[in-house]
Formats: C-alpha cells, structure tokens, sequence
C-alpha cells in the first residue's frame, strides 16, 4: 500500500469555477477512494475537444465548479475495496466510459455500452454514494465523465481504467484513452473497409484524422477528407488522405461531388464532425449496393437526420459508435501494444506540449484550430 492510502491527499487541480472562464490551478482536497474505486495520480493529459465544449457549457445543463480532463495517463496511488485487478503502482489509462464486465453489452462482442458505466456528461459525482472526492475549503467540486484529470490526483471507478504495459510512454499512450482510439475504432471496427476500397472522412480534427488512419492501415485505394477549414489539408496527408474535398468550393451538395469524384459514392464514410448536414452528407455519399456509413460526431439536442427513405432500400447501410466500438478495459491494453510494436502511430498526433500551469495555453491553440493533441505535462 501506498503511505497516502485511506487519506486525503491535497494537491493541483485545474478548477472552472465558470463557463467559458479560464482555469484556476488550485489546491484542492481528494479523498481517498471507496469501494470499486481507484485514486490515480495523473502524469500527462492530453486535451480534448469535449473538454473544450463542456467547459464552454455548450452541451449540458452547467455544472460548475468542475475538473475537466478526461485523455491522460498515470499510475494508480491506491485502490478502494473490492478493486483486485489493480494495484498501487499500476501504469493506467482513465477512460470516460467503462466495462463492469457483468452486463448484457458487456457480454456482448456487438456493443461497448456498459449499461453501469455508460458516459454520463451530466453526472458530476461518483456512483458508489452520489457525492464528490474533490473539494475546497469544504466546497465540492464536480467531477467531469467520471475521470477528471485536470488534477494532480483523482478518483475513477475501476472499471473504467485500463491497465497497460508499463513500458509505454504515458506522454504519447495518453491519447489512446479518447479521440484517437474512437476514431481508428469508427473505421476499422464498425466502416470495416476492405483493402483497395474508397473512404470519405467528414472532419479532419483529432478523430477525423484517426479514421483517415484506421483507413489508411485497413490498406484503403482512395481517402477523401472533407473539412471546411483548407488549412487542414497538407496536415492530413500525414494520416494517408490522398483527396481533399472544401464544399465550399463547390455549388452543388457535396454528396453529388463525391459521387462524381468515385463513379457513384465511396465505399465507406465516416462522419467526425457532429453536424447533423454533414451526418446526411456522408450517408449520402455512399455507393447503393454496399456502402457504409459510419456516425461519429454528437448532434445537438434539437439535431434531426433526414434523408429519403430509398437511400436505404438501395441498401446504403447506416451505422453509428460510441469509443469506436471498444471495451476499455479489454481492448485499449491491446491498442497501445500495437503502438509499442510500431502498428499503430500517435506521435503524428501530438502537436503541442506546456506544463500543467500553462492549461489554458492548451485551450487557446484548440479554439483557434492550431494543435491535434495538445499533451499537458503534470509535473511542472
């Protein structure tokens, strides 16, 4: 056991005590964790779009004050009772959703979607007992998807930490525990391209960018990204995309340039973006017969889908994933294998790096579109 263990440790959190507001590096208390509960004590972060969002308070009911974080890596400090497949000095990655193990998607080789453990944006406590392991002063503060790791030190339920080889480089693995793995995951586990065929990526962000990968290592002829932003381009022919699509630059739907760009659509689209158009957009683009198209991106509360009824009797096939299809627990271990036999890349992804003191650097370079992985060293 650690010398912390059963104790409340004080140390460094990143605090939005508003929306939209900076961060304020605090000190705050952690309590020790309760049953199925492991304390982890973060060494990387990497920043997400989703923090960016959250914090904005675009997509939920405001919660604050709240640690925000979500992609990082660490090593487990302590572990609370009933935890027997981690222990104090374990290599982990926090992920925002989780696997119990026991439920019907957990048994199922078809789904992610612990029905225990499910991502909850709005939920700001743990599960065990409806109440907070950070505070200030007496004052608690929420917690954000269950993993908060804008903070020196947090509480995760165990079944939403992955244990890794110890031999992986947190700074870079980090990555895998979000964006990177949900994107790879949308192409290779759910778009399933064969090798040779087309693949239309919407949305060249961290996401957008790991589906044009998963597509590139699934040996596709032809990826075709589709961004709104052309100062995305020359960076995705790092991730294999061999056309660019700006639908500005075009007066008819972009839908209609892909087909006639591929003899009658893609064989596979992934769509990254969250924007309902774009979500119509890619669906549309596939080729009748067999293509596939994947959603990706979260919709607004309001968002509808609408599209004739006889793109589906042309059997087009429409799918959609949470994570990529992957089981944390089971299955990021073995993505970040795969990174250590060089399968898998994610160093491309990372473009900027500060201190943990330097957070709100991090938020800036994601607003104004300048960094994929902005990686925030927790040790100054």
């Amino acid at each position: 056991m650690s010398s912390t263990a059963g104790q409340v440790i004080k140390c460094r959190a990143a605090v939005a005590w508003e929306a939209g507001k900076p961060l304020v590096i605090e000190e705050v208390e952690v309590a020790p964790p309760q049953a199925n509960e492991v304390r982890i004590k973060i060494l990387f972060n990497a920043l997400c779009h989703s923090d960016v969002y959250f914090w904005e308070a675009k997509g939920q009911t405001p919660l604050f004050p709240r640690i925000f974080g979500h992609e990082a890596g660490g090593m487990v400090e302590s572990v609370g009772e009933g935890v027997t497949e981690l222990k104090p000095g374990d290599h982990v990655l926090p992920c925002f959703t989780g696997e119990c193990g026991d439920c019907r998607h957990c048994n199922s080789e078809e789904s992610n979607l612990c029905e225990t453990l499910r991502f909850n944006t709005d939920r700001g406590v743990m599960l065990n007992d409806g109440k907070t392991r950070f505070s200030k002063n007496g004052q608690p503060i929420y917690h954000f998807l269950g993993t908060s790791t804008f903070s020196e030190y947090t509480v995760v339920h165990a079944g939403c930490v992955a244990k890794i080889n110890p031999a992986a480089p947190l700074d870079k693995v980090c990555v895998l525990s979000c964006g990177v793995s949900t994107g790879i995951g949308a192409t290779l586990n759910v778009a399933k391209p064969e090798k040779g065929q087309s693949v239309a990526v919407f949305g060249l962000g961290t996401v957008g960018l790991a589906a044009c990968e998963g597509a590139r290592m699934a040996g596709a002829g032809r990826i075709i990204g589709v961004d709104l932003n052309p100062g995305r381009f020359n960076e995705a022919k790092k991730f294999g995309v061999t056309d660019f699509v700006n639908p500005k630059d075009h007066d008819k739907p972009v839908q209609e340039v892909i087909a006639e760009m591929t003899d009658g659509g893609v064989d596979r689209a992934v769509e990254c973006t969250g924007s309902f158009q774009a979500m119509i957009q890619a669906f549309e683009c596939v080729h009748d017969g067999w293509g596939v198209a994947v959603l990706v991106g979260v919709p607004g509360n309001n968002d509808a889908f609408k599209t004739h009824p006889m793109n589906f009797l042309n059997e087009r096939t429409l799918k959609g994933t949470a994570f990529g299809n992957y089981k944390p627990r089971t299955d990021i271990p073995t993505q970040v294998e795969k990174y250590m036999t060089k399968e898998l890349e994610v160093e491309k992804f990372i473009t900027h790096s500060v201190p943990f003191s330097e957070i709100n650097k991090a938020f800036d370079y994601m607003l104004k579109g300048q960094s994929i992985r902005c990686i925030i060293r927790m040790e100054d």
